[in-house]
């Protein structure tokens, strides 16, 4: 109960923050809308081999894009939190080390969530024909994986020293996985050496899943191994974010 008690009011102040900063907001969610706006008409009509509209096929897409760079890239404001002492702070008073990770780490998929509903209603816009149950999948995909990538986030922000280290590291990481995970083109056409390395990307799966679920199929073999290894690495990454928090 007091590690909820403690989640609970670092997740109120995290959101009030958030809540304040209205520029951060409204230019996190400019990236992906700008995605759809000017990238998406490019594929209607065009045959991407998945099934469906081609709006099936990227917003699904960009909804993982959302979550994978918005939770790889929160540690940077811990970053700042650490230089202005503020974390030091917090960690002295009796507030659990481990509520200090989760109120941030759910802060960050109630945002993203949000956003993630804006975006759906944009494609709709566009003409985007999803059932809503594959939509809420959809949108559930993206709360693990959030929460997944937030947590390590935060992890590898207690371990370095400076902003460009950061960025440094995170940028290096997150580019080969965006570019293999087939976001905003399946790798269904790419060549055989290429969608042959994407198997190794765990995101893949995530997106491949949540296409199909966009399409109306939800039990399939598809959906189950990319809710397999979305589980799993949400796991590994929850695990591995607590215990580098956690250092001194």
């Amino acid at each position: 109960m007091t590690l909820l008690a403690h989640t609970g009011i670092i997740f109120g102040r995290c959101l009030r923050s958030t809540l304040r900063s209205k520029t951060s907001l409204l230019f996190g969610m400019l990236q992906p809308l700008l995605f759809l706006a000017l990238f998406g008409p490019l594929l209607t009509g065009l045959d991407l081999g998945t099934g469906g509209s081609s709006w099936q096929t990227l917003v699904p897409g960009v909804l993982v894009q959302l979550g994978l760079l918005g939770g790889s890239y929160v540690g940077l404001g811990l970053l700042m939190d650490r230089h202005s002492g503020v974390l030091d702070r917090m960690r002295v008073t009796p507030v659990s080390p481990l509520a200090l990770l989760l109120g941030r780490t759910l802060r960050d998929v109630v945002q993203l969530v949000a956003q993630s509903v804006l975006l759906v209603l944009l494609g709709l816009a566009f003409g985007l024909r999803a059932p809503l149950l594959g939509v809420v999948i959809g949108l559930l995909f993206v709360a693990v994986l959030a929460a997944a990538l937030s947590a390590l986030s935060y992890g590898l922000a207690m371990n370095v020293r400076t902003p460009p280290e950061f960025a440094a590291i995170a940028n290096t990481a997150v580019m080969p996985l965006m570019l293999l995970s087939g976001l905003l083109l399946p790798m269904a056409l790419a060549p055989g050496w290429l969608a042959g390395a994407s198997r190794a990307v765990p995101f893949r799966y995530t997106v491949d899943a949540v296409r199909q679920a966009f399409l109306g199929h939800y039990a399939n073999a598809t959906v189950v191994a990319g809710a397999a290894v979305t589980l799993a690495l949400a796991a590994l990454c929850l695990l591995g974010g607590a215990r580098l928090f956690r250092r001194p």
